[in-house]
């Protein structure tokens, strides 16, 4: 009998503070469960998000007072639908904040969290520059979350760079792969498609990736296009370049459909680096 969830991604526009971004997002959400969904999924920084020259500086707060956490966790429990807030700000360590995505069950219950492990410091021209470690404190455990649904390991953004991160996931039992972002419209036009779908096919795993749209207070522009993508890289949903909801029922039993057909996860061979230099031969 085949395993079918529907997922749907909310693809919402970085907000300056709270209280916007949940205005944003709660009637994409209610659309969404309304169509169906089982599953919803937010990009990075979901709660909000502001820029200060190269430095990103998200609206934060404790978890405990945090006014999107608590918004969305209403909403879960008054919809009966989980949802994954792909990360928002919450208060960390020496002055800065934690990159925190957050699995709320369908009691409004915090399940899971995981605190983004790779910091997105790159200069992609000389006025072009992000330092998130200037402002935010970098976890170090990677997370996969339980759900009555399947397996669902969780990644941020800058994360989607790192394979060996989303081989461990899959290798440890994850059968979804979520990578919510702030992707900018620079790096997105050039490398999400193609790596979205690369981890994809790497891991013969879903894939799915929340991305926030459009232009970011204080500078910036996020790429939008949030994907769900099969284990086999096809995408099954594009959010394209506008705020909305990108909608898709997926059966689970794909994944082992895949990994039976290449099963690469489970072929991996022990190996040697030698590396060998130019010799001068004598005349």
């Amino acid at each position: 009998m085949p395993r079918l969830l529907n997922v749907a991604c909310l693809q919402t526009r970085p907000q300056a503070d709270m209280a916007t971004a949940l205005d944003e997002a709660c009637p994409l959400a209610e659309a969404a469960i309304a169509n169906g969904a089982q599953m919803l999924f937010l990009p990075e920084y979901c709660g909000g998000l502001n820029t200060d020259g190269p430095a990103v500086r998200p609206p934060f707060a404790p978890e405990e007072t945090h006014g999107f956490l608590k918004g969305m966790q209403d909403l879960a429990r008054e919809n009966n639908v989980w949802i994954n807030l792909g990360s928002i700000a919450v208060d960390g360590p020496d002055g800065k904040v934690i990159n925190r995505g957050i699995m709320l069950d369908d009691t409004g219950r915090i399940r899971g969290r995981y605190d983004k492990i790779n910091m997105f410091d790159i200069q992609l021209s000389e006025t072009e520059v992000y330092r998130e470690s200037a402002f935010v404190e970098p976890g170090n455990r990677a997370v996969i979350h339980d759900t009555p649904f399947g397996r669902i390991g969780h990644v941020i953004c800058y994360d989607l760079r790192f394979p060996d991160l989303f081989r461990t996931l899959a290798q440890n039992g994850a059968e979804i792969l979520i990578c919510p972002a702030a992707f900018t419209r620079k790096t997105g036009e050039a490398h999400w498609h193609v790596l979205n779908r690369a981890r994809a096919i790497e891991t013969t795993r879903f894939v799915i990736s929340a991305c926030a749209i459009g232009d970011v207070p204080g500078g910036g522009e996020c790429y939008g296009h949030s994907l769900i993508v099969n284990p086999w890289g096809e995408v099954l949903g594009d959010g394209g370049a506008e705020p909305g909801i990108v909608q898709a029922t997926i059966d689970l039993d794909d994944v082992e459909k895949t990994a039976a057909r290449i099963p690469s996860l489970m072929s991996d061979q022990p190996f040697t680096l030698e590396t060998t230099a130019a010799k001068t031969t004598a005349a």
